[in-house]
């Protein structure tokens, strides 16, 4: 079992940005795809971005692509989100997912991800 703790969230105007930061630990050999889903009020969780850490491929969904970058640092077991240009639509919870089957780093964004963290709030004001 990996932990996943999520930071960085809070409250923004429209065109700024946020960093999101999420660390793993434990089993952290189960985190090799890890990445980004959110999930608005009365919406079913979608994903964002995904990136497998060994080859460094990431995914990314439409609606944010050119607007938010997915990193990782594999020494800090981080993976971070820079969120720029946000818009009133990118509010949302957001949870950090990691998981070792290198099938779920797809841009189809599967969610039967092994390890969720517990989320930070990102609010957009228009």
């Amino acid at each position: 079992q990996v932990q996943l703790v999520e930071s960085g969230g809070g409250s923004v105007q429209a065109g700024g940005s946020l960093r999101l930061s999420c660390a793993a630990s434990g089993y952290t050999y189960v985190s090799s795809c890890m990445g980004w889903f959110r999930q608005a009020p009365g919406s079913e969780r979608e994903g964002v971005a995904l990136t497998y850490r060994f080859d460094g491929n990431t995914y990314y969904a439409d609606s944010v692509k050119g607007r938010f970058t997915i990193s990782h640092d594999n020494e800090k077991k981080t993976v971070y989100l820079q969120m720029n240009s946000l818009k009133p639509e990118d509010t949302a919870m957001y949870y950090c997912a990691a998981d070792n089957r290198r099938a779920l780093c797809s841009s189809s964004f599967p969610r039967d991800f092994t390890s969720w963290g517990q989320g930070t709030q990102v609010t957009v004001s228009s």
